[in-house]
């Protein structure tokens, strides 16, 4: 019952990981404008994503622009997208094996099934964590690096924004219920657990005579029939009957 409930408790944990991750890959507040210039005028904020760039003017307007181009973007904008997206078709992958590899569920075949399914479902969680934690590491070091560097204009130093911190948390979710899933089904290949899978102890005795009364049954008939005489048995006839 324990096991189960960390499961459960995995389960939760990995599919919050997975709606941050989604979430922090749409957001457009990756990186945020600063305000350490003061040269505001038109613009109050503004912010850049992994597929837009938004800005916010100081007449209330909105605005956001896509970003077409794949070619002309940085590498680690680049490598950004691509972790980001695999990062959140593995975590579904994991989600489903994690959905099969549940002990409170049925569907899913056996134990061994379910425990197969549990530490892929644990694999798929913390491969994505890592591929979650890569891209918001690389992407904060850029914006720490460009802030720092005194070459940069105020004006054009960010500060990383929402989307990142929702990509450090998103990770630590799913390393945490990737975890989760594969220790609990470690090490208990031969524990009682597997043996209600058999049948109990009157049902086999039960079966074991009922086994025994038809081989008895069936050694009776043979006797029987072996007991006939030559004339009463069909099959035991002579050419001597029939001269």
């Amino acid at each position: 019952m324990a096991s189960t409930g960390m499961q459960i408790f995995g389960f939760v944990l990995a599919l919050l990981g997975i709606m941050g991750a989604m979430v922090a890959t749409l957001l457009p507040n990756w990186k945020v404008s600063a305000d350490v210039g003061s040269n505001i005028i038109t613009a109050i904020s503004q912010m850049q994503g992994l597929w837009m760039d938004c800005t916010w003017y100081s007449t209330g307007m909105f605005s956001c622009t896509l970003k077409y181009s794949v070619l002309s973007l940085p590498a680690y904008l680049q490598t950004a997208r691509t972790t980001m997206v695999l990062c959140c078709v593995l975590a579904a992958m994991g989600l489903c094996l994690a959905s099969l590899g549940l002990k409170c569920t049925r569907w899913g075949g056996g134990r061994r099934s379910k425990r197969h399914a549990a530490i892929a479902s644990g694999a798929c969680f913390v491969a994505s964590g890592f591929l979650c934690l890569v891209p918001a590491s690389w992407f904060t070091n850029e914006v720490i690096t460009n802030f720092l560097d005194s070459s940069v204009p105020e004006s054009n130093k960010f500060e990383p924004g929402g989307a990142v911190y929702v990509a450090f948390v998103s990770a630590g979710f799913l390393f945490v219920g990737g975890s989760i899933f594969c220790m609990s089904c470690s090490g208990k290949r031969h524990g009682p657990q597997d043996l209600v899978l058999l049948p109990p102890p009157d049902k086999l005795l039960l079966q074991q005579q009922q086994q025994q009364q038809l081989l008895q049954q069936q050694q009776e008939l043979q006797h029987q029939y072996c007991s006939l005489s030559p004339l009463d048995n069909k099959t035991g006839y002579s050419l001597q009957d029939y001269v």
